[in-house]
């Protein structure tokens, strides 16, 4: 449902539980809405109430207020009964936002009828209800899961071959003082099974990578090692990943890969690059602000980043969805000059990043939320997600990675970095 005039008014009731010991299990299996990590957070259950959508058949984007604003407007007319009073109680949506304002792809805030919800050690359900609505409320109770499935995937619009060249292009906009980084992506495209349970990929990336957020929005799923921004009770934090390096094959191998990224020139000033854009969109909106003052490498599975943490105090009642629009693009997905670099991948990608390297996460009636970049992930039935009826036997799939160019960057050693960004997806859809 979407509102083209004023937002409906929300009823919400919050009740503590017994503890969850699957959260997922209480998803939709062919559009599941979750938020996870290390066993902890909320998903979503039953038919869904959108409360922003700049794709609506009829709207302008243009014309529309933003995220933050209808959300601020949502909130205000709801009436929320939440004695648990928990980091993710109350009234909550869920939400993914376009990488690119020109993209075709819809930015959603999507409040659904019931979240379930787990954070240290406390468990609870809560209720959603337009005052407008007919829809019955959905039931609250665990589905088992479907068999296994493995999709099908290979080269999209932008080979290895054409990727190497891409980087080229990349290091020509640079050395003509277009930008000092950019960020350009590839691409892998497939198919899933029709009808496949979609948890089984939410769930295999849950578990092989405790330390992201793992998330499943409006068919967007993945795996994200990188917070935009979280905000809780006037605190804002971010973790600014930018510089990789693959894992060592044994643990000298991997002491040292360790080590040559903690001192590769190229990758310090990348990530660097990476810092400075969040620290500067910050700085407005708040009274102190504290980051490290050396990266450190961060430790996935599958390899080494380069990470800084930022936190600081909110000065201006500056919400979450508020800060995502200051942040969004980092330097990390983007470049900089910000501007400059979205002009770049514009002309030098062939295809609509839709929501990769989007914000995706959550909101609450109070602002507060958590935002990650969306990375390690792939978009399941394009858009809209919920057409699964329009594929008979399979549903489209497709999936990005991304490598920051920055002068001195070598096109084959950027591709080899994709390749094991796409290893966390990739792995997971098989």
């Amino acid at each position: 449902m979407t509102f083209p005039h004023r937002p409906p008014q929300l009823v919400v009731e919050t009740r503590e539980i017994d503890p969850v010991e699957d959260l997922l299990a209480f998803a939709d299996p062919r559009s599941p809405l979750a938020w996870l990590r290390r066993g902890e957070g909320i998903v979503g259950v039953g038919h869904m109430v959108v409360g922003y959508e700049t794709g609506a058949a009829g709207f302008d984007p243009r014309t529309l207020p933003s995220p933050a604003d209808t959300w601020r407007e949502i909130a205000a007319l709801a009436e929320v009964d939440d004695p648990v009073g928990v980091h993710g109680t109350g009234l909550v949506a869920f939400g993914t936002l376009a990488f690119d304002p020109r993209s075709q792809a819809s930015s959603r805030l999507i409040v659904p009828q019931a979240v379930v919800g787990h954070r240290e050690g406390r468990a609870w359900i809560t209720t959603i209800r337009s005052t407008a609505s007919t829809v019955a409320a959905p039931q609250v109770a665990p589905v088992p899961y479907g068999p296994y499935w493995s999709a099908t995937l290979g080269p999209g619009a932008l080979n290895p071959e054409g990727y190497q060249a891409a980087v080229r292009a990349g290091l020509d906009a640079i050395a003509a003082g277009e930008v000092g980084k950019v960020v350009l992506a590839r691409d892998l495209v497939g198919t899933v099974p029709a009808g496949a349970d979609l948890r089984r990929l939410v769930r295999a990336l849950a578990t092989g990578y405790l330390d992201t957020w793992t998330f499943a929005v409006d068919g967007l799923i993945g795996a994200s090692p990188e917070t935009l921004v979280t905000v809780s009770g006037g605190e804002v934090t971010a973790r600014v990943l930018a510089g990789t390096i693959p894992r060592g094959a044994d643990n000298e191998g991997d002491a040292a890969a360790s080590f040559r990224l903690s001192h590769s020139g190229k990758d310090l000033d990348e990530h660097q690059f990476a810092v400075q854009s969040v620290l500067d969109a910050l700085a407005p909106h708040v009274s102190s602000l504290r980051a490290d003052d050396e990266p450190f490498a961060l430790e996935l599975p599958n390899l080494w980043h380069l990470a800084t943490d930022v936190a600081g105090e909110i000065a201006d009642h500056a919400s979450a969805l508020d800060l995502v629009a200051a942040l969004h693009p980092t330097a990390a997905v983007a470049g900089t000059p910000t501007e400059a670099a979205m002009e770049v991948i514009r002309r030098i990608e062939p295809f609509d990043r839709r929501r990769y390297a989007g914000p995706v996460g959550w909101v609450d009636a109070q602002g507060d939320g958590e935002w990650a970049i969306a990375l390690r992930c792939a978009q399941i039935g394009i858009e809209p997600v919920r057409g699964f009826a329009e594929f008979s036997d399979t549903i489209p799939v497709v999936a990005h990675a991304g490598a920051g160019i920055v002068a001195g960057s070598d096109p084959e050693t950027e591709l080899l970095e994709t390749r094991v960004k796409f290893r966390p997806i990739v792995d997971a859809l098989a």
